[in-house]
């Protein structure tokens, strides 16, 4: 995909499928911002690895549930680049446990971040996108949006939270060239996976038709699809990267 000359932003971009998305969007000729809840330290160690790559980015520290925090960020990039064309809403946290054991706090975190978070970042950018008549939006769900998933009723409410908006947003702003999918990743290879018990992922990977793990890598080529000019016919829609274990 050619993405020469456009700007992409990504939340939760420090590290894992956020970090891929980023890079493969890079790869692919995009200038980059990501935006994290870490250090500046350690954004700054992102943002210097993505250098060395070669690709064009920048890094701020920038919490998506705080809504000052996300409108200083959007312009900031604006001011140093002139031009949002692609946002990926991939920041999301877990705070798992059965409903009955579930603390309120953790319940409101997890929607706060995937759902109220989605909600700011979007509104900000979008106003940006409505300017130039052309945007790509693409909301990172989860299979467990889709199927549920036992001890983790706000994880899945809030996934399955981002199908309903991205179907109804995409309605809004289909008019003005701009598109908004999403992508609901399966069981993928990640840092925080690859610490589960053995026999936890052995389990987990019964239940998945072609038999392995995904890679964040085969999340991000989605990303960079839905957000390349070659997608521009389909809006509203969701791609599920996961093996097979959900078929739709």
């Amino acid at each position: 995909m050619n993405l020469k000359n456009q700007v992409a932003m990504i939340t939760g971009g420090r590290r894992g499928i956020g970090f891929t998305i980023a890079q493969v969007l890079g790869q692919n000729g995009a200038r980059v911002a990501i935006n994290d809840v870490a250090s500046q330290e350690e954004i700054g160690e992102t943002v210097e690895e993505l250098n060395r790559q070669g690709i064009e980015a920048r890094g701020y520290v920038a919490d998506v549930t705080k809504k000052d925090e996300i409108k200083s960020a959007v312009e900031d990039i604006i001011n140093s680049w002139g031009q949002i064309d692609i946002l990926v809403n991939n920041a999301g946290i877990t705070r798992d446990a059965l409903l009955v054991r579930m603390k309120d706090e953790d319940w409101r975190a997890v929607l706060e971040v995937g759902v109220q978070g989605t909600y700011y970042c979007t509104k900000e950018v979008l106003r940006y996108m409505m300017k130039k008549r052309y945007g790509r939006i693409v909301n990172i769900s989860s299979v467990v949006g889709v199927m549920g998933n036992a001890g983790q009723t706000n994880y899945a409410t809030a996934k399955a939270a981002i199908l309903g908006f991205t179907k109804s947003l995409a309605r809004e702003v289909a008019p003005l060239g701009i598109t908004v999918n999403a992508v609901a990743p399966g069981f993928i290879n990640t840092e925080m996976t690859k610490k589960l018990p053995e026999q936890v992922r052995e389990n987990w990977l019964q239940q998945v038709p072609v038999h392995r793990w995904g890679e964040p890598e085969e999340v991000a080529r989605a990303v960079v699809f839905l957000a390349s000019p070659d997608s521009g016919y389909i809006t509203g829609q969701t791609i599920h990267v996961n093996g097979g274990l959900v078929m739709i």
